[in-house]
């Protein structure tokens, strides 16, 4: 079948780009593998398994505005972040997902020939936006402890002159922190490091946010989707420097963050201490669930993960294999099987009866 001419008015850039695979929606899995969603224990997307805080569903159910377009420069949101994170709202621009202002930061520094550095194995959406952005991807593969390799960085910053350079800490999928010396290094380089936060809550170390107030060339990324438990409802926020807000109000769609996301973000900050009770509970599970996977005959575990999740090599057996076996056992967890993740899953911590469900499955898998 010839493709349409229409086809010929595209982006040329955009040709060969390849679409992101997101983890399948757990109530299209319900369907298909005939396990009521309430039988499903879903561990393959780092979501937060006790939700939204009651405050949060609360003040939703209160809102009597969903009819009015909701307030374009996020003020009361932004006052709130600003609090919570100790960095003037002057700095804080919110985002529908950190998703959101990844694209918006691509769009503003990239055209078409334009390079990034990536490190893989990380996040997968960073190459895919700068891709959409028509830019090439330099990437500068982590070590086999999944800590980034700071002379390669810095070797092809000279090489290929990027304008971006994205850095997660925690990583995802690894969990492992970037140290303050790296990070500093990193940060002398004619580059514009982005520094993804999504997973910081739940790390024994602080947010680098307030760095940005001192570095041009720092932007810091930060979500509701882990902590808060509001993954379904969009809602990320960047730390900027003052320049680069500048340029992102004039960029940025008007109306961005709708109500609900608004509502929940707020009323959320305003708990911030049952947040932190619930991120205590997830790190306790996260010991707990390591020191029980580790009798496992054949699942290796990574250990020192700073983010609630944790990542295993799958010895003696193939990892996808695996993953579908507990699939139609009921228990979701992710799959990897490329460079610098070979044979590999990844299992969100859940609640201490999601881990018994995942012992029991991967017992009964062992025969």
């Amino acid at each position: 079948m010839r493709p349409p001419p229409y086809r010929a008015l595209l982006n040329p850039h955009l040709a060969d780009l390849e679409e992101y695979a997101p983890i399948e929606p757990f109530e299209v899995l319900s369907t298909r593998l005939g396990i009521p969603v309430e039988g499903i224990v879903k561990l393959d997307a780092n979501e937060n398994p006790y939700g939204p805080l009651p405050a949060a569903v609360e003040a939703l159910a209160r809102y009597p505005h969903f009819h009015i377009y909701p307030d374009p420069r996020q003020s009361v949101l932004r006052e709130a972040l600003s609090t919570f994170i100790g960095v003037p709202a002057a700095h804080i621009l919110p985002g529908q997902g950190a998703d959101e202002l990844l694209d918006y930061l691509c769009r503003l520094f990239l055209a078409p020939g334009d390079e990034v550095i990536d490190t893989p194995p990380t996040f997968g959406m960073y190459s895919f936006d700068a891709k959409l952005a028509g830019a090439g991807v330099v990437e500068v593969a982590r070590g086999d402890d999944f800590s980034v390799n700071v002379e390669a960085i810095a070797a092809a910053v000279e090489a290929h002159r990027p304008k971006l350079l994205f850095l997660t800490s925690p990583n995802n999928p690894s969990g492992n922190w970037l140290d303050d010396h790296a990070l500093d290094r990193l940060l002398s380089l004619p580059v514009v490091v982005v520094l993804d936060e999504a997973y910081v809550e739940f790390a024994d170390h602080p947010s680098r946010a307030s760095r940005v107030l001192d570095r041009d060339n720092l932007v810091v990324l930060r979500t509701f989707s882990k902590a808060a438990g509001i993954a379904g409802l969009r809602l990320g926020y960047g730390v900027f420097p003052r320049w680069l807000m500048h340029e992102l109000w004039k960029f940025k769609q008007p109306y961005n963050v709708n109500a609900a996301a608004s509502v929940a973000g707020i009323a959320s900050l305003r708990h911030a201490d049952r947040i932190e009770a619930v991120i205590e509970k997830l790190k306790a599970e996260r010991s707990r669930l390591y020191a029980l996977l580790e009798p496992f005959e054949g699942i290796e575990t990574v250990p020192g993960s700073q983010a609630n999740f944790i990542l295993c090599r799958i010895l003696g057996r193939d990892a996808r294999d695996l993953k579908l076996a507990l699939e139609h056992r009921g228990i979701l967890v992710r799959h990897y099987d490329k460079p610098g993740l070979s044979n590999c899953i990844r299992v969100s911590v859940g609640r201490p009866e999601h881990t018994g469900a995942l012992l029991d499955a991967l017992r009964m898998e062992a025969g």
